[in-house]
């Protein structure tokens, strides 16, 4: 009912509405918990390793007394167990899976039905969302994490932003006058749709961003890159020195999207990892490098045998999640951890990772050699041009389809047999590479782009 009636209003009111629904959500997000919660993450920027694990260890400490005493399923998960609220002794409690999880939800939640609690849902990507209670006080805690680190690169609630997130915010009279955003006049925020990147409207996001000029660009790095390439192909020469800073979401990036953003918004790109269940939080430095921050939880990193690597699945233990607690939660990302002889001169002593490489169920798998990870299906672009974009789509051990989208005036019979030979050296000789030519590609229901489609993970053992 409520959305009907959004959409039969004119675009000033929707506006309004899009800001009073913000207001009642920032309340939530900046309310009384906060500001102190701020103050304490800006006072513990340098604190060296020793301290940051040591805060880790008490809050670890904390959180499990939380757990089990509230819990029903992680109390009966925890109740033969001994020193488990030792951090050095936390491989003795089973991994959470996400499935786990979600039949089990009700038991694993510890705020009652008739609690204030916030509530997250995954973007359900794999085709399965979940329903995830927060508590006021963790989500305050969350976003004041989150906003020091956007902090540093001068970002405040009320700064002139961007933002392209799965906000469904469009109606068919917008597409039809080619109007792709909604703006939060009160808190100057425009929100750019998600659903509609394809060469017939980038003009419209381009021109527009270069007309708003924002000092921040915020969200899914796939929708930018869209419109960044769009922007250098087409000879737009954005504005220097207006976006201070892009801050990308939910999505893995690479070193190629990384270069083609930054050179057409002439501004840096400053990574950070999360989740919509609350898990610990990643950040990138000034200098580049990723940090661990254990203020947020426990990150472990293991193989295939659930022992501790250097490469591997991310395990989490996230501080923040009181009302759905996450106590070694298989995220379903993966990540490769620097060598701790390793060290940043940030001034950032949290421990570091060399290597995002995101969702683990997005890889292609080859029977002659294997699964082929997020980041090297993307470096299959490595010495082509004229792909605009591309998605792989693996129904078979046997076979892959490649849906692909081209610049004609620089695609070419090479550029073809060279991003064929670029899979081959991936999937090996045996696999079967069926190229599909497309005009556009569409993302999931959240808004989100997958670059990978892989609907086979049931015959593949671990």
């Amino acid at each position: 009912m409520k959305d009907k009636i959004y959409r039969i209003l004119p675009v000033f009111l929707q506006e309004i509405l899009i800001s009073v629904f913000n207001l009642l959500a920032y309340k939530k997000r900046y309310g009384r918990y906060y500001v102190s919660y701020l103050e304490l993450f800006k006072n513990n920027e340098n604190l060296s390793l020793d301290e940051l694990k040591r805060k880790q260890a008490e809050r670890y400490r904390t959180f499990m007394g939380f757990v089990q005493d509230r819990s029903p399923f992680f109390k009966k998960r925890l109740s033969e167990l001994k020193s488990f609220a030792d951090l050095e002794n936390i491989a003795q409690i089973p991994v959470l899976t996400k499935e786990e999880l979600r039949k089990n939800i009700n038991d694993v939640v510890t705020i009652k039905p008739n609690e204030k609690k916030i509530v997250s849902k995954t973007g359900g990507t794999t085709g399965k969302s979940l329903k995830i209670y927060f508590t006021e006080r963790n989500m305050q805690e969350r976003f004041a994490m989150l906003d020091n680190f956007r902090a540093r690169y001068g970002y405040a609630l009320g700064k002139k932003t961007a933002w392209f997130s799965g906000k469904a915010l469009l109606t068919a009279k917008d597409v039809k006058k080619r109007r792709f955003w909604k703006t939060d006049h009160l808190h100057k925020v425009r929100y750019y749709s998600t659903f509609h990147v394809k060469d017939d409207y980038l003009k419209y996001y381009v021109e527009d961003l270069i007309k708003y000029q924002p000092e921040y660009l915020v969200g899914f790095p796939s929708t930018i890159l869209e419109i960044a390439r769009y922007g250098l192909e087409n000879d737009y020469n954005y504005p220097e020195n207006t976006v201070k800073a892009i801050f990308p979401t939910a999505e893995t990036i690479t070193a190629d999207m990384r270069s083609v953003i930054e050179a057409f918004f002439k501004a840096r790109m400053y990574n950070q990892y999360a989740s919509s269940e609350g898990a610990p939080f990643i950040f990138e430095c000034g200098k580049g490098n990723l940090h661990l921050e254990l203020q947020s939880g426990v990150f472990e990193v293991l193989d295939q045998h659930d022992m501790p690597a250097q490469a591997g699945r991310l395990v989490v233990t996230s501080f923040t999640t009181e009302g759905t607690p996450l106590v070694r939660y298989d995220i379903g990302d993966s990540i490769v951890l620097e060598d701790e002889s390793v060290t940043c001169t940030c001034g950032n002593h949290n421990p570091l990772v060399r290597e995002i490489l995101g969702r683990i169920d997005d890889f292609v798998f080859s029977p002659e050699n294997g699964k082929i990870n997020l980041g090297n299906v993307s470096n299959t672009l490595k010495d082509t041009k004229g792909i605009l974009k591309f998605q792989v789509v693996q129904n078979s051990l046997e076979s892959i389809d490649i849906y692909i989208v081209v610049d004609e005036t620089e695609y070419s019979v090479d550029v073809e047999r060279k991003f064929l030979q670029n899979w081959q050296d991936r999937v090996g000789n045996k696999m079967q590479i069926n190229l599909r030519y497309t005009d556009s590609l569409s993302v999931e229901n959240s808004g989100k782009f997958r670059i990978v489609k892989n609907n086979i993970k049931h015959l593949i053992g671990n």
